[in-house]
């Protein structure tokens, strides 16, 4: 680290007798400042780029008469007729359906996650392993290949429960095309997230407390409801509100089962707005009521998840103790079987029967299975042309995203906590900014960005990149982050004081140290790049679609099929990435449990 050196006045030789000493302006100091802030400003303006040029674009979108295309980077005049819309009866519905479909899917998926987290970190439940397991295991399903099945599962005249209810004399009909469906859909599969964020909060409870309940004679209820569930109120309450952002602004899920039921959401009102019926600046204006929305509702996220730090850990030791559940002790796992058949089984078990079946389109239950099953649309997916190119498409874009991700990541958080530049701040802002954009509109923009900026990258993956590497950067940097600040700077520093430059201790002691961060971060932004659908959209060409996109394609040209065989090569990809970032973390661990 750099120390500065005072002024020193000049000396009274050179002063007229009687005048006040002069500073001589310390040139060298200067340079050495401007050079210290040369690499947060070129990370400034690699935001810049990134992020923020995209929302301004967004903004002013909304505000002119025309949106930059390939071959003219035109806004147009100034209007105010944009905002027209958003008093249309088509926009009011939009937004009270993905007010209503985000509530409800944040209420459901604060029910399953923080059930099971409860269960897996405070009671005395069997098999609470697999409880564990079970909590995050729909991870490895995309959220439109959860949606996919089931549109096959619970679709109301050929869903394959519906024909075995009816098979069975039950007149009970599942509509997966209906505000329940979308519900229960997005609810099931942000549970997960859910789990994740209340899970560490039960399992660090301090369980004092509930032992001084239960001495003066709580029961199980009163002491769940009077003392771990206030002790647990703010990471409940972010879990949910980061849930409703979540399902708010979705848009597979919501096209591949709100779109048969004529639910209209805002992102897929928007999807609608830039690809049916042209209006882009229309859309422009319905995204900027979105962005505002989510931000808001994040903004109030953060400031819950925030407290939680400061409600549930203590700095007195503490070894949590299970919960008695006495005779609800297998009723708790049997929950947790229930929605791991629900999120997990029936969805992979209808994607194979009908990616296999010989009578796909089967009227009743039986037919699935009177022609027998074989591989062959494995194979005849294998060798189409457009799925070799979108595979290939989707690797290489999580692959160059990952690494950029990763490497921007690294550099901001450097930048941010080992330095002292007074750009730290900015750069940690723009960085978490992504956010609170929704993907759908972060797309637009930069849609529209990269088409007025002299780079020709539109119709290349590189666009793609940019996309992926800009929707994913909180999470990247979050996750970098915080492997820097467990690592103490005076290792680098007493490198540059034995002679090695910056740049070298960099590269010889603090990337070696924090390299299983820095491959677990590697492997999550690759799985995330896997899955990214929203954020590419409107920016894939035919030459550069990926794996997402073509499964949504061939659900809406019919080939259920093919789009189910395709969703479960996808899915066992995404999954083999899923469990090597979960030997890494695990590797971590033990590592640092070691040290």
């Amino acid at each position: 680290m750099s120390i500065d050196a005072p002024e020193r006045p000049a000396p009274a030789a050179d002063r007229p007798a009687g005048a006040p000493a002069r500073r001589r302006p310390n040139l060298r100091r200067g340079l050495r400042g401007v050079r210290r802030e040369i690499p947060a400003l070129v990370l400034a303006a690699l935001l810049f780029l990134v992020v923020i040029l995209p929302v301004l674009f967004i903004i002013l979108a909304a505000f002119t008469t025309r949106v930059p295309r390939p071959g003219g980077a035109g806004l147009g005049g100034f209007t105010l007729e944009n905002f027209e819309i958003l008093g249309t009866s088509q926009a009011v519905e939009s937004l009270l359906n993905s007010l209503g479909v985000g509530v409800g899917a944040a209420v459901l998926s604060l029910l399953i996650g923080a059930s099971l987290a409860f269960i897996a970190a405070r009671t005395d439940a069997p098999w609470r392993r697999f409880v564990y397991v079970a909590g995050i295991a729909p991870m490895f399903l995309p959220a439109i290949v959860g949606a996919l099945a089931w549109s096959i599962l619970a679709s109301p005249i050929s869903g394959h429960l519906n024909m075995a209810l009816r098979e069975v004399g039950i007149g009970l009909t599942l509509d997966a095309y209906s505000y329940g469906g979308l519900i229960f859909v997005l609810g099931l599969y942000y549970a997960p997230y859910t789990f994740m964020l209340t899970y560490s909060s039960f399992a660090m409870m301090n369980a004092d407390l509930e032992e001084a309940a239960a001495v003066h004679g709580a029961g199980l209820g009163s002491m769940f409801r009077t003392v771990t569930l206030p002790l647990a109120i703010p990471a409940l309450a972010g879990a949910a509100i980061l849930s409703f952002v979540l399902a708010v602004e979705n848009f597979p899920v919501n096209a591949i089962l709100g779109n048969p039921g004529d639910i209209e959401t805002l992102p897929t009102y928007i999807y609608r707005l830039m690809a049916g019926n042209p209006r882009p600046n229309a859309a422009a204006a319905i995204a900027i009521a979105l962005t505002l929305a989510v931000a808001l509702v994040t903004w109030g996220q953060q400031r819950i998840v925030a407290r939680k730090r400061f409600t549930t850990l203590t700095g007195k030791g503490n070894r949590p103790r299970p919960v008695p559940l006495r005779g609800l002790r297998w009723v708790a796992t049997g929950f947790a079987v229930l929605y791991f058949l629900l999120a997990v089984v029936l969805p992979v078990g209808a994607l194979l029967v009908t990616a296999t079946s010989g009578a796909p389109y089967a009227n009743t239950f039986a037919d699935l299975f009177s022609r027998g099953f074989s591989l062959d649309r494995f194979a005849q997916a294998i060798s189409q042309s457009d799925f070799r190119t979108s595979t290939t498409n989707s690797v290489t874009l999580a692959l160059l995203a990952a690494v950029v991700g990763t490497a921007l990541a690294f550099a901001v958080s450097y930048v941010r906590y080992r330095s002292r530049t007074r750009f730290g701040p900015f750069l940690e802002q723009t960085s978490m900014m992504p956010l609170a954009i929704p993907q759908v509109v972060l797309g637009m923009g930069i849609l529209w960005a990269w088409l007025s900026l002299p780079f020709p990258v539109y119709g290349t993956l590189a666009i793609l990149v940019i996309a992926t590497v800009a929707v994913n950067m909180p999470q990247g940097y979050r996750s970098v982050s915080s492997s820097m600040l467990q690592l103490d700077p005076d290792l680098e520093n007493s490198a540059v004081m034995l002679g090695a430059s910056r740049w070298r201790a960099v590269r010889n002691v603090t990337a070696p140290l924090m390299r299983t961060g820095i491959v677990s971060t590697l492997l999550m932004l690759l799985m995330l790049g896997l899955r990214e659908m929203s954020a590419v959209l409107f920016l894939y060409t035919s030459d550069t679609r990926v794996l997402s996109i073509l499964v949504f394609h061939s659900f809406e040209n019919g080939s259920i099929s093919y789009s189910a065989a395709i969703s479960l090569i996808f899915t066992l990809i995404i999954a083999a990435l899923a469990i090597a970032t979960q030997v890494v973390g695990a590797r971590e661990r033990r590592a640092r449990d070691g040290s």
